[in-house]
C-alpha cells in the first residue's frame, strides 16, 4: 500500500535568490507570486529559428546583476496562452530548465517574458510552489542564505582537517 503521507514542506520566502544550472545563472532575484499559476523569466529577443530542417526557440537571457547578455537555443519548448499581471491573454513560449531551491534541483516549466521593468527578473508561480513549499512572506532570501550556511560549513571543515 503507498503512504500517503504528505512530505513536508519547506518554508519560502517573498523574494529569494535562485540559481539555473543550465542556463548559467546564479544568485537571481525571483519573487513568489501565488497569483501567478506558471514561473516567469526575463528575457529579450524571443523568437523561432529554423536550423535545417528543425525549428529552435533563439532568446536573450539579461544578467541584471550587469553582465552581458547570452542568447540561448531551445529545442524543447511549447507555446501557451497566459494572462498577464493585467489580466490580459498573451501567447508566450514555455521552456523547461532547472532551478536550484533549498540546494534541490526542481525541473520547471518557465515562460520566457520580457521583465524589464520589474524588479524581480524571475517569477515563481504556483505550479512550481505546489506541493512543496510554504509562502511566508515575512522572510526574504532563505534558499540563498540556506547556500551560503552550506558554503561557509564547507570551508571550516576543510580548514579544520
Amino acid at each position: 500500500m503507498k503512504d500517503r503521507t504528505p512530505k513536508p514542506k519547506q518554508v519560502i520566502g517573498m523574494t529569494d535568490l535562485v540559481d539555473f544550472p543550465d542556463l548559467e545563472l546564479f544568485d537571481v532575484q525571483a519573487k513568489v507570486d501565488t497569483g501567478a499559476f506558471t514561473s516567469a523569466l526575463h528575457c529579450k529577443d524571443v523568437q523561432l529559428v529554423r536550423t535545417g530542417l528543425r525549428k529552435k526557440l533563439s532568446f536573450w537571457l539579461i544578467d541584471k546583476s550587469g553582465g552581458p547578455a547570452r542568447q540561448f537555443y531551445s529545442d524543447q519548448f511549447s507555446q501557451r496562452m497566459i494572462r498577464n499581471s493585467f489580466g490580459v491573454a498573451e501567447l508566450r513560449y514555455v521552456i523547461k530548465t532547472r532551478i536550484v531551491l533549498f540546494g534541490r534541483t526542481i525541473l520547471a516549466e518557465f515562460t520566457l517574458a520580457d521583465r524589464e521593468h520589474l524588479k524581480n527578473p524571475v517569477l515563481l508561480g504556483r505550479k512550481l510552489l505546489r506541493n512543496r513549499f510554504i509562502v511566508d512572506v515575512s522572510y526574504t532570501n532563505l534558499s540563498y542564505q540556506l547556500k551560503i550556511d552550506r558554503q561557509q560549513s564547507v570551508v571550516v571543515s576543510k580548514e579544520s582537517d
